[in-house]
């Protein structure tokens, strides 16, 4: 996977300019409305643009939510239709952008968070945009998994806060979501990080080597993308706006403590990785020091041994006084052998009281 995001215009293109982007697999665009208030509730799948802009109009609070890889002509569309900035709609369509909050004539809140997700064990890293207007909450999310049900399912339930609130809240809402998607996705890192600490202290090899580096590598891309989301998500609880009210950016300020509590499990997440890393050499080199060790005392077993078997295999046997008078005995054979196993039995004692068997 790439750390460097390679989705962007050609120099020198006009600002706010939607340009068609390659992807390799479009997921067909699909359109959803919701549009509520304390009373009543109004659910629309499967819209057009045009019919999705009618309900800009409405008084009530609208949710228009693109699923999906919308093309161009789509997301002018539906940017003419609640008005939205082109530059914003730009960075929609570019996407892996930066997470940043943008404020345009105080009537419109551009939002862009990173979501990274799991899928066939491959991380992959989707951007979230989000328009937060007077009475309406524009969301755009090209991955392949609606995240949003579980707020729909809020919005379908009994009546409370939700649906008698604003669109802010609604936007804090989305916002919320997104942001703690983090919490499962580390949490199965925090799992494959205690099977790699357990494979490393058993049985350290290239496999696990490898997986050690890739985990790493993963979570320093995780960590790049939360970083800038943790100064957005700031940014909406310290500036002034009139569409993000103070009762509101009570919420808010809850987000920002879940952002920081996933950017501190990251680093400590990225840290138990390099402690891996670290013990995972020390353990290959504890286990070069066992094998080097087992061999020096074979080694050391073997050369008295050899010397022993060297001098009597000279075979001087001759009447000279000054040749090997064991090589004459009856018993000089048995004799050689009980020095040799004494030799060998003494040499295993002592390293056996030196602590070095």
């Amino acid at each position: 996977m790439s750390f460097l995001a390679k989705r962007r215009q050609r120099p020198g293109t006009e600002p706010g300019m939607l340009l068609e982007r390659r992807v390799e697999a479009r997921i067909p665009p699909r359109i959803s409305v919701i549009d509520y208030d304390a009373e009543t509730l109004q659910e629309f799948a499967d819209l057009t643009a045009a019919q999705a802009g009618e309900y800009l109009a409405s008084p009530r609070v609208t949710w228009m939510h693109c699923q999906g890889d919308a093309d161009v002509g789509l997301l002018q569309r539906l940017g003419a239709a609640y008005t939205l900035h082109p530059l914003a709609m730009e960075d929609v369509v570019n996407g892996g952008q930066r997470s940043k909050v943008e404020i345009y004539d105080d009537r419109q809140v551009f939002l862009v968070l990173n979501l990274p997700v799991l899928r066939d064990e491959e991380l992959h890293i989707e951007q979230v945009s989000l328009f937060l207007g007077p009475t309406f909450v524009v969301s755009f999310h090209a991955g392949p998994d609606d995240i949003f049900e579980p707020i729909r399912q809020r919005l379908r339930g009994p009546v409370g806060r939700f649906r008698s609130s604003g669109a802010d809240y609604l936007f804090y809402a989305l916002t919320d979501l997104v942001v703690d998607q983090a919490f499962p996705l580390l949490e199965e890192y925090d799992d494959a990080l205690e099977e790699l600490e357990e494979r490393v202290l058993r049985n350290p090899d290239d496999a696990t080597l490898e997986t050690i580096h890739f985990v790493k590598r993963e979570l320093l891309l995780i960590r790049k993308t939360l970083w800038p989301q943790r100064e957005a998500l700031n940014q909406l609880i310290r500036d002034e706006h009139p569409l993000i009210p103070d009762a509101t950016k009570v919420y808010l300020r809850d987000v920002y403590d879940h952002g920081i509590r996933v950017l501190e499990m990251t680093e400590a997440f990225r840290e138990m990785a390099t402690g891996l890393l670290d013990v995972y050499l020390s353990s290959l080199s504890m286990r070069m020091n066992d094998v080097m060790r087992l061999l020096t005392i074979i080694a050391t077993i073997f050369i008295p041994l050899s010397f022993l078997a060297g001098v009597y295999g000279m075979n001087f046997n001759t009447d000279s006084p000054w040749n090997m008078p064991e090589l004459g005995w009856r018993y000089g054979y048995v004799a050689f052998w009980g020095v040799v196993v004494t030799a060998l039995g003494g040499m295993l004692w002592y390293f056996r009281k030196k602590n070095w068997l």
